[in-house]
C-alpha cells in the first residue's frame, strides 16, 4: 500500500477518506483505563491520607492531571495541584519511595498486579474496527503513554495486529516528548510511512486529543469513555464517538 492511498471512509466525515489509524490504547482499544484509574486512585489516596493532604483525590483529578500523560508527568501534575513538590528521584526507585518516580512505580505495580491476575478483554467495537481496517489494508499503530503497552496488547490478544507501537518506553528511550505534545503520534505516522494529514488520531484523553490537534493530522477522533464529549471537543477533537464501531465506513 502506498502512502497516497486513502481507503478508510468515516461516516461522520463524508467528504474525505483516510489512510492510517493511530490508536491510543487504554480506554480506546481496551478498558485498561479503568484499571489505571483505580490504581492511580489507590496510590494517591494512600499518599494523601498518610500526609494529611487535602482535598482528597477524586476521579476528576484523574481526568484533569493524569489521564493520557506519561506516568511521572501525571504524578508531578497531581501533586502540584495540591501544592506539593517532591524530588524527582530515579526510575529505579523502589515503589512507594517519596519521590515522583517512587510514587509512579507504586501505581505501576498496582496496575501490573491487576493485569496479571485478571487479564483484560478489548472493547468489541474496537476489535470490529481493527478487523475492518485490516481488511481494507489501512495501516495501524498504537501510540500510548503507558510503558505497559506491549503487555496490555498481548493480554488482550491484539499484539499481532500492531507492528508499530510507540509507547512510554520508546518515548523515554528516544527522548520523544509525551502527550499533549504531538511527537509520539508523529513518530508513529513516520514509521508507518504515512503522511500526517492522511492519518487519524483516536483518543479518549484530554492530553491525547490535544496531541492530535497540535499535529498536522487528518482527523482527531475523541472517544468518550467518561471524559465528556464537549470537553473532548474543547480540547481538540474534531468528532466524538462513544464506541469505535461508529467509525466503520
Amino acid at each position: 500500500m502506498t502512502t497516497t492511498e486513502t481507503a478508510w471512509a468515516i461516516p461522520q466525515v463524508s467528504d474525505r477518506r483516510f489512510g492510517a489509524a493511530l490508536f491510543d490504547l487504554d480506554g480506546v482499544l481496551t478498558p485498561t483505563a479503568e484499571v489505571h484509574m483505580h490504581a492511580w486512585k489507590r496510590m494517591f489516596t494512600d499518599y494523601f491520607t498518610a500526609h494529611d493532604v487535602t482535598p482528597a483525590y477524586t476521579d476528576e483529578d484523574y481526568f484533569a492531571f493524569v489521564d493520557g500523560k506519561p506516568r511521572y508527568d501525571g504524578v508531578r501534575a497531581c501533586l502540584a495541584s495540591r501544592g506539593i513538590t517532591l524530588p524527582e528521584g530515579d526510575p529505579t526507585d523502589a515503589a512507594g519511595t517519596e519521590t515522583v518516580c517512587g510514587l509512579g512505580n507504586a501505581k505501576n505495580d498496582m496496575f501490573a498486579a491487576v493485569l496479571r491476575d485478571e487479564g483484560i478483554a478489548p472493547y468489541p467495537g474496537s476489535v470490529a474496527l481493527i478487523d475492518h481496517l485490516k481488511a481494507l489494508g489501512v495501516p495501524m499503530a498504537v501510540v500510548s503513554s503507558s510503558r505497559n503497552a506491549p503487555e496490555v496488547l498481548a493480554a488482550a490478544g491484539l499484539d499481532h495486529h500492531f507492528e508499530i507501537v510507540v509507547d512510554g518506553a520508546v518515548a523515554a528511550r528516544d527522548k520523544i516528548p509525551g502527550k499533549p505534545a504531538p511527537d509520539t503520534y508523529q513518530r508513529a505516522a513516520a514509521l508507518l510511512g504515512v503522511p500526517q494529514e492522511a492519518a487519524v488520531v483516536v483518543e479518549d484523553a484530554f492530553s491525547g486529543v490535544q496531541a492530535g490537534a497540535a499535529g498536522d493530522f487528518g482527523l482527531v477522533v475523541g472517544v468518550d469513555r467518561g471524559a465528556g464529549a464537549e470537553e473532548l471537543l474543547d480540547n481538540g477533537a474534531d468528532i466524538v464517538v462513544d464506541d469505535l464501531a461508529e467509525l466503520l465506513g
